[in-house]
């Protein structure tokens, strides 16, 4: 490993260490641009205000879509691991390092950028050699709780997911044991793997768990955050607006509740292209199950201003445009002829039904939507 190599790297770690503490400075400071209030919000703002001002038992009830039950908000627990932990620091120091691809040209931080919220701002990943993946990268954000990963749920453990990229052939393209064989024979890193795990031999075992230990310990807090942690003054009458709507008319809690803003199920809601150029079909291609047909992992909405593209496909690449979806009670496509009669063609959820939110409480819904 070159020296220059190795001082590149060690910035890197310096600058994303002292990174993962807070959002942006611009989402620890009061919001600015207060829009001028539209009737619903003139109307309804000072009420809400004074309710969602109160104790989160206090605020109205959810609306969920058939009664589905949800998790209430409340402040998210953070990861015990911290940016000293010697596994962390191990973690990050590989996740940055391009060793792990089969040109040596890709690293995890290719596809999972710190600056757009360990996303990447693109449609579709691009890998290895220049290789386009189906799928659109996820954030790494707050994944500490997480039970599934991957869009399809392939993986149930944060070191078997940690795995995956490595030897999928449209990202990292490599095989884990030539990355041992590499990782061995590097003097810097036999060090480090001995400083961290006390061996001298390093396997699959210390490798899925100095990254999954750097993944878990990724956590920023945002100005939702603050507010459910007592500052009501960080959203203002838009955004607490929004959080109404949110709760209530938009019935976006009946798949992102909790802490985390998921239920961490899998659910189709027509963006499948079922026997189209861009089929995709999701959870049915791990589990083989016609009801998973085009089923997809519910992400979290934590940081979701910061990750566009939207869906697992990237289509959208606004929240707009992503509000316009559900308030039309989501994508519904017909199968043709030759699907007609096709048992395996997939159903939108009947959770989705249109919405008619008005245009404010749309905007209303949007501007919640990047307090997260």
């Amino acid at each position: 490993m070159s020296r220059i190599f190795k001082i590149f790297i060690a910035t890197l770690l310096i600058c994303n260490l002292t990174a993962c503490e807070d959002e942006t400075s611009l989402q620890q400071t009061e919001p600015t641009n207060v829009p001028e209030c539209g009737p619903q919000i003139c109307t309804q703002g000072a009420a809400l205000r004074a309710v969602y001002d109160g104790p989160i038992a206090g605020w109205p009830t959810v609306q969920t879509s058939e009664d589905t039950p949800f998790e209430e908000m409340a402040p998210l627990e953070r990861p015990a691991l911290s940016s000293q932990d010697l596994e962390v620091q191990l973690g990050e120091y590989l996740f940055f390092d391009p060793i792990l691809s089969d040109s040596g040209q890709i690293a995890c931080a290719s596809c999972h950028n710190p600056d757009l919220a360990f996303a990447d701002g693109i449609r579709s990943a691009i890998g290895d050699r220049r290789q386009s993946g189906p799928r659109n990268s996820p954030t790494l954000l707050d994944k500490a709780n997480q039970p599934h990963f991957m869009w399809d749920g392939s993986s149930d453990s944060f070191e078997h997911q940690a795995l995956l990229p490595i030897e999928n052939p449209v990202e990292m393209a490599s095989d884990i044991e030539s990355v041992l064989q590499r990782l061995n024979a590097d003097e810097t890193y036999r060090s480090r793997f001995q400083n961290a795990f006390q061996t001298t031999q390093i396997g699959i075992s210390e490798l899925s768990s100095a990254l999954s230990a750097y993944q878990r310990a990724l956590t920023r807090r945002s100005r939702f955050d603050r507010f459910l942690e007592g500052e009501r003054g960080r959203l203002n009458d838009q955004e607490v607006f929004g959080l109404h709507v949110f709760r209530t008319s938009a019935r976006c809690m009946t798949c992102h509740s909790g802490p985390r803003f998921t239920d961490d199920q899998f659910h189709n809601i027509g963006l499948h292209y079922y026997g189209r150029r861009f089929q995709d079909l999701g959870r049915y291609e791990i589990t083989n199950n016609a009801e998973d047909v085009g089923a997809f992992r519910t992400p979290s909405l934590r940081h979701v201003s910061r990750t566009a593209p939207y869906m697992h496909n990237g289509l959208f690449p606004s929240l707009a445009g992503i509000v316009n979806l559900y308030n039309a009670g989501g994508a519904r496509p017909r199968p043709r002829a030759e699907f007609a009669d096709d048992p395996l063609f997939p159903e939108t959820t009947d959770l989705l039904s249109e919405l008619d939110l008005s245009p404010e409480e749309r905007a209303a819904l949007v501007a919640f939507l990047e307090t997260l």
